[in-house]
């Protein structure tokens, strides 16, 4: 059984993505925000300065947390998904990282994070994070990429 994250309906969702292309270069973040009252907020940025996926995962995190408390939604249930597993591991595990610009941005995401009491942070497999994904890739003009789906078992004729 998956112990995967739920919503309550009062929670408001995020997912985030991030792309550099080519990595490192330009950056670009995406954010899906979904309010518990069907709101419905769309980003998609170039950022001013070059950097790594890693970076530019961080900063559509970032974006978007910015987003929700400027919208004074700081105290409700929040949910952020991606398929940073660097992102997701480093603020969730509170791991540091030798590069230095990379242990800024997890210092200042990590003290944005300590504004949102009821925030988690989950990872989910890049298939599933279509819309941030194609938000992120948008901002720098690239098509989307399909996400490969894992595929399963192949059954024998005859098995169900």
């Amino acid at each position: 059984m998956s112990s995967a994250p739920r919503t309550s309906p009062a929670t408001w969702e995020i997912w985030f993505d991030g792309a550099a292309f080519p990595n490192p270069g330009r950056m670009g973040i995406g954010a899906l925000i979904l309010g518990p009252a069907g709101e419905r907020h769309e980003c998609s940025l170039t950022l001013p300065h070059s950097g790594c996926n890693n970076e530019a995962e961080l900063q559509a995190l970032h974006h978007a947390l910015e987003y929700l408390r400027q919208s004074g939604a700081s105290h409700a249930p929040i949910l952020a998904r991606g398929d940073s597993d660097f992102a997701i591991r480093h603020l969730r595990d509170a791991l540091d990282t030798r590069v230095p610009h990379l242990q800024t941005l997890l210092t200042t995401t990590r003290q944005l994070i300590q504004d949102f009491p009821a925030l988690q942070l989950a990872w989910v497999p890049r298939h599933r994070n279509g819309a941030a994904d194609r938000l992120s890739r948008g901002a720098l003009g690239l098509v989307d990429k399909p996400a490969e789906v894992p595929k399963g078992k192949k059954r024998r004729r005859g098995q169900r």
